[in-house]
């Protein structure tokens, strides 16, 4: 550098790319990078490059050699070239000597290395200082924490691989397909005069609902069986209620003990579903969601007080924990997905031609139907085509009508698979919902 250059950058100051806070923000990040490092490969056979002293050097380094040259980055460019270089040698060096001592590393207590992990941290180090300099310091934040996670996360995700079905994966697969191919592909103009809805609307309405219930399915199949049936009922909740209804209700039936936790659990998964509705609600209109808001998480609250005291009322039989309550299908079945397009679209156009033909009560009759089938098109449609203060209340009051209607379905679902003798309790307390439901529709429409 000339002496100008010098200059220029030092008079940079505060301003210039070596903020203080952000060096500070560096040297804590690498130290830390360097801690788990050393943890992680301290008892290796060969040390591994890196540490508490080299990963904050690096990172330094990275720092000031993109600081000197920033227009072209051509020095941190050198030095990345340098250092990929050194790991290459020292690779190099490690697979000469497992092939020459190729049992070593299967012998008890002897482990060579980490694979490519020590060259891969080495070089997320170096690359933090630029990052850092040059991006909000939530970034290299996330950057830093995730690498930690990942190194010493390598059983758990080995073991969670192996875990995991073939078919599920597969499964997962399409959904990504359709989220990053078919999302960004369909046109988002309406098709149809009856409604304004457009189909980059539908794929973005299934792509949120079935978003939701897998990450409630995946934490339901792997984690909730560790955890027990209310655990499993409120995720069946977000998955699906009636769907949970349904399991618990058969179980009940053929139940020989500890019928209040299958009571409550009946209840808690209806309970959760206020909260699911508000949560797609609000994604998709805000004004809409604040207006059900009140009448929601008070309904959330009835049934959670509800089930806690369907829960403590017969808490003193001992027994087990009831068993656990799986999702019946996987929620990104591409089948799954389009049935409810399917019936996103009807009730749309059911929607868009209703209400100019009959008024706004002709939602009532919609909510009504959708209670007995899917909720959630319903929800979505409503929430997607709701414009105007006028009409705002209306459609709360519609969606609260197909959730008690809902409601209303799941105790005689209740009844029909556990028995008049061992539903009543769970059904009724279903029916006090739906009966605090229709309180709330009416408080909701006098509103208008």
């Amino acid at each position: 550098m000339t002496e100008d250059s010098v200059s220029a950058f030092l008079a940079a100051g505060p301003e210039g790319l070596l903020e203080p806070y952000r060096l500070v923000a560096l040297l804590g990040l690498s130290f830390f990078l360097g801690l788990a490092f050393e943890e992680y490969f301290g008892d290796r056979r060969l040390k591994a490059p890196g540490g508490v002293r080299t990963f904050p050097l690096l990172a330094l380094l990275g720092a000031l050699l993109y600081a000197l040259a920033p227009e072209t980055a051509a020095l941190f460019l050198a030095g990345l070239a340098v250092l990929g270089v050194w790991l290459a040698i020292w690779y190099w060096h490690r697979l000469s000597i497992q092939q020459a001592e190729p049992r070593i590393e299967h012998s008890p207590g002897v482990r060579l290395d980490g694979g490519i992990m020590a060259l891969v941290t080495n070089l997320v180090a170096y690359l933090l200082g630029p990052v850092t300099l040059t991006q909000p310091l939530w970034i290299p934040v996330a950057i830093g924490v995730t690498a930690v996670l990942f190194m010493g996360a390598r059983e758990r995700l080995h073991a969670f691989a192996e875990t995991v079905g073939g078919t599920e994966l597969a499964t997962l697969a399409k959904f990504l397909i359709i989220i990053g191919i078919v999302l960004p592909l369909v046109p988002n103009e309406p098709v149809v005069s009856v409604t304004s809805i457009t189909p980059y609307q539908v794929w973005l309405a299934v792509v949120v609902v079935s978003t939701l219930s897998y990450l409630s399915y995946l934490v339901q199949r792997y984690v909730a069986p560790r955890h027990g049936l209310l655990y499993s009922a409120a995720l069946g909740g977000l998955y699906s209620s009636t769907a949970a209804t349904i399991v618990i209700s058969r179980r009940a039936g053929t139940a020989e003990n500890n019928s209040h936790l299958l009571n409550a659990a009946i209840v808690l998964a209806t309970s959760v579903m206020f909260l699911r509705i508000l949560i797609v609600v609000a994604i998709f209109n805000r004004p809409l969601a604040f207006a059900l808001a009140p009448s929601l998480v008070a309904l959330l609250a009835a049934g959670l007080i509800l089930s806690a005291w369907l829960y403590w009322r017969g808490s003193g039989n001992a027994g087990a924990n009831g068993g656990d309550v799986l999702p019946p299908a996987n929620p990104l079945e591409i089948q799954t997905a389009l049935i409810f397009a399917l019936l996103f679209i009807g009730l749309s156009v059911a929607v868009g031609w209703a209400r100019p033909e009959f008024g706004e009560g002709s939602l009532f009759a919609l909510a009504a139907l959708a209670g007995v089938t899917d909720i959630d098109p319903l929800v979505l449609s409503v929430a997607q085509s709701a414009h105007g203060d006028a009409e705002l209340y209306f459609d709360a009051a519609a969606i609260l009508f197909a959730a008690t209607s809902n409601n209303v379905l799941k105790g005689i679902y209740t009844l029909t698979f556990a028995g008049l003798a061992r539903g009543l309790v769970p059904a009724g307390a279903l029916f006090l919902l739906s009966g605090a439901g229709i309180a709330a529709i009416l408080l909701t429409i006098g509103l208008v």
